[in-house]
């Protein structure tokens, strides 16, 4: 299973800022750069956590599935497997929980192309306006499909768990929300958290090489810490950061000994996930 295409989108300043609207953006431009029509997605899979307004249904994939055009005409596209969507949500990890049930739907022959949305969102639809609310308004897509290549695309996805209480969690606190529940959003972080996290990716990824047998000498490593400024957006990217280091790593100089990728990504649990990704062509 490879990447076909990804694409990235910010919120337009000129309209208010929806989760549907960014992922549905960001799935287009994936598309687009793969020079093919919505209608030939088999799944969409939406890994988003954050929303406006807090909304937790409907199901925000079939929000995006309607925006992006995805087999709108059940009589014209009457196929089972033809515009199936849902809702995963795994935190940062939601972006390689999809692939891997992507990499189940596609060997199965279930469909042949898959569309990943993750998109975040305030829930005051504005996370500038939040000096404590550390994610970017941000959405990210990959479009995936078969490959005719044994050796290309990801390998498996492994998860990892420390065996510690997680000290970074988002909610909703219903004791302080008031009249503005569904404009507020609560992101604990302990101090020291992001060392902590990192020591924990840089862990996982150690013991995926170790299990996997993989040269981490030649290999480029999208880990979960970029932020999202070189997008043009502020703060961290969360459930769309894998998507945002595949695009950077792809535009930037690759060293002549490498010739694959390690996803990392991780975060509140604490949980990590890695998977192994071989480009086409390289």
């Amino acid at each position: 299973m490879v990447i076909t295409a990804a694409g990235t989108a910010l919120p337009d300043p000129s309209a208010p800022t929806s989760v549907v609207d960014l992922a549905g953006r960001a799935a287009r431009g994936a598309l687009a750069r793969a020079r093919v029509s919505a209608s030939s997605i088999g799944v969409l899979i939406n890994v988003g956590v954050y929303r406006e307004h807090n909304t937790f249904e409907p199901a925000m994939s079939a929000l995006v599935q309607k925006e992006v055009g995805i087999n709108l005409d059940y009589i014209a596209d009457p196929e089972p497997a033809a515009g199936f969507s849902f809702d995963l949500m795994n935190g940062a990890c939601g972006v390689l929980n999809a692939v891997q049930v992507g990499q189940a739907l596609l060997e199965t022959g279930s469909t042949e192309r898959l569309l990943i949305t993750a998109a975040d969102v305030h829930p005051g639809g504005d996370a500038d306006r939040d000096a404590d609310y550390p994610y970017a308004d941000l959405a990210g897509a990959l479009l995936l499909e078969r490959s005719a290549d044994p050796h290309a695309g990801f390998g498996p996805v492994r998860h990892y768990t420390a065996d510690r209480p997680t000290d970074v969690e988002g909610y909703l606190d219903t004791d302080t929300m008031g009249r503005h529940g569904r404009t507020t959003i609560t992101v604990r972080r302990e101090p020291g958290h992001a060392e902590r996290l990192g020591e924990f990716a840089a862990g996982a990824a150690a013991n995926y090489a170790r299990e996997i047998g993989i040269d981490l000498d030649r290999t480029l490593v999208i880990g979960p810490s970029a932020p999202a400024d070189g997008a043009g957006a502020k703060g961290e990217p969360h459930t769309a950061a894998p998507v945002l280091g595949y695009l950077r790593a792809l535009d930037g100089v690759r060293p002549d000994d490498c010739d694959q990728f390690l996803f990392v990504s991780v975060g509140a649990g604490p949980s990590a996930a890695c998977a192994l990704y071989r480009p086409e062509g390289w």
